[in-house]
């Protein structure tokens, strides 16, 4: 109810303003993501309206496409390989800017909704991510990197498509919902929408999600970051007492 009362004061504003292109009111469920103890992931409410000009929707259909990805990191991709028995590094690429974590919802497939060109140029679907690799290295190999960099993370959970997910009602209003797995790290992350028409990008907004440690994974976080002398003292003290304590117990059984 509260979400709907939002949505409505919002279409008003525009409304009033005499709005002459499209606009999206988009909105999150959780705007601040906190990870503690037990934290096993979070499913994310993306949802919002359409304002055309006039109140009016035009007749046909419009798309929707939501995007959800963050924080841009360094990352060096090391291919193993098997030499003589035993494994190896081999050859190697460097990612300046990789998203840790992409996600896309989208009420039909990409391919329906826009051209190739438009695709790469809004990162629409996975093949479109642009991971800006770094130093020089063959194209091929380049791309053969690329590939292997977004299956591991489609494997682990951190990449994912769920094209055809988000429901449009009334042509007005939409949502969807992304999952955001335990394994996710900490940053700012933004939720992008953008509306779609005739193949042709009419409107777009963003929103920012934090996700951040809270509580004994903030206070670890912090004494590894800034003591780290103290931080590994206290992690082989840890590990020597629980195995003397372990032993302790297997001796009295």
């Amino acid at each position: 109810m509260r979400r709907r009362r939002i949505m409505a004061l919002l279409l008003c504003s525009l409304l009033i303003s005499g709005a002459v292109e499209p606009a999206l009111v988009p909105e999150v469920s959780q705007r601040d993501i906190q990870i503690q103890y037990g934290f096993t992931g979070a499913e994310l409410l993306l949802f919002g309206a359409i304002v055309y000009p006039g109140g009016n929707p035009p007749s046909g259909n419009s798309d929707i496409v939501v995007i959800l990805k963050g924080p841009p990191q360094s990352i060096v991709l090391r291919e193993k390989q098997k030499i003589a028995g035993i494994w190896i590094n081999a050859a190697s690429s460097d990612f300046r800017s990789a998203p840790a974590y992409y996600a896309l919802a989208s009420s039909r497939p990409i391919k329906q909704i826009v051209d190739e060109r438009t695709a790469a140029i809004y990162e629409f679907g996975l093949e479109n991510l642009q991971l800006s690799p770094a130093g020089s290295i063959d194209p091929v190999e380049q791309r053969r990197f690329a590939a292997g960099l977004v299956s591991l993370n489609e494997r682990g959970g951190l990449y994912k498509e769920q094209e055809g997910s988000v429901e449009i009602l009334e042509g007005v209003l939409y949502q969807a919902r992304l999952s955001i797995p335990a394994s996710v790290p900490t940053g700012i992350y933004t939720a992008e929408t953008f509306l779609v028409r005739d193949g042709q990008v009419l409107a777009a907004a963003v929103r920012e999600i934090t996700v951040r440690k809270y509580g004994f994974e903030l206070f670890i976080a912090v004494v590894a970051e800034y003591q780290p002398f103290w931080y590994g003292l206290s992690a082989v003290l840890v590990s020597l007492l629980l195995g003397w304590l372990g032993g302790v117990a297997f001796r009295r059984i």
